[in-house]
């Protein structure tokens, strides 16, 4: 696949996908021209890294880690890593939980104290 198809494929900008190359998160083959070309399970780790973005890792952190997530072997270490980061992720859901249900509570009480709003004819 061609680094357009890749980024509209997996939602990102081709800015994106050079970034994560220049990172070393990514790998393209270039062809005689000098175009990337990127295999189609490029989409899924861009996925991947994007979510491992959201929770707050790094680029250093996304880097460490891909290699044991992709062979599925890990050293002492990186599994302690692994442990570590997927110990904060759940840190970060239940304080989102926690935003979540008191913002449904302000709602609750606010509908409560609002006037309904007429359906538009």
């Amino acid at each position: 696949m061609r680094i357009g198809e890749v980024a509209a494929a997996a939602g990102v900008s081709v800015r994106a996908l050079r970034y994560y190359e220049e990172q070393g998160l990514l790998e393209a083959e270039r062809s005689p021209s000098g175009q990337r070309r990127y295999p189609a399970s490029a989409v899924d780790r861009v996925h991947f890294i994007q979510q491992l973005y959201a929770a707050g890792l790094t680029s250093k952190d996304v880097l460490e880690l891909l290699p044991c997530v992709h062979t599925g072997r890990a050293t002492p270490a990186m599994m302690a890593r692994l442990v570590e980061q997927r110990d904060g992720i759940d840190r970060q859901i239940a304080e989102l939980t926690r935003a979540r249900a008191r913002l449904a509570e302000i709602i609750r009480i606010g509908h409560e104290h609002v006037p309904a709003v007429e359906a538009a004819s």
